[in-house]
């Protein structure tokens, strides 16, 4: 992808949340990956109050030193960042072409609230928060979708798990 279409991508993303109007052209000629089968939804096994909770973004949020999301492949990029809660809220930047994230970038909270969540703990609505959150950039298609299905989704279960973490809040930008 050259720099004038990420220039291009860039623009149709802050004219769409200038003037969301202009997104019903897109919105319609999408098509969306269809999973088959029933979603396997779990209640959880504790009320909220004894949970762990943990995050996992699409908003391209990931720490300085991290890698950014590739922005060069029209299909997106399937790969995950783990995110530090300790330290992402001074420590980030946002790699995703297709939002405008420049009111996230002032407050992160927009697409990644964990201070509200921290708040929420506080309060005892939520047991703990995990140390580990997990980021993709939301833009995957194609050939990407199999990669996501079959390697990033299952490791992120996976560290979950072994976290222990019983509800995760899955936060879209």
């Amino acid at each position: 992808m050259t720099f004038f279409t990420r220039l291009k991508n860039q623009l149709i993303a802050r004219l769409i949340t200038r003037y969301p109007q202009l997104a019903k052209r897109f919105v319609d000629a999408y098509k969306p990956w269809e999973s088959e089968g029933e979603i396997p939804w779990v209640r959880p096994k504790a009320p909220l109050a004894q949970c762990k909770v943990a995050m996992v973004t699409t908003s391209g949020v990931h720490h300085r030193g991290q890698p950014p999301f590739d922005m060069q492949d029209s299909d997106g990029d399937p790969s995950f960042r783990e995110i530090d809660g300790e330290s992402i809220g001074g420590d980030f930047l946002i790699t995703h072409d297709y939002y405008d994230h420049a009111d996230a970038e002032k407050d992160l909270n927009i697409i990644f609230p964990l201070e509200r969540l921290r708040e929420m703990v506080g309060e005892g609505l939520i047991g703990k928060l995990a140390k580990k959150h997990y980021s993709f950039m939301g833009h995957i298609d194609g050939r990407h979708i199999p990669a996501l299905i079959t390697r990033s989704a299952p490791e992120i279960a996976r560290r979950l798990k072994a976290e222990g973490v019983d509800v995760v809040l899955l936060t879209p930008a």
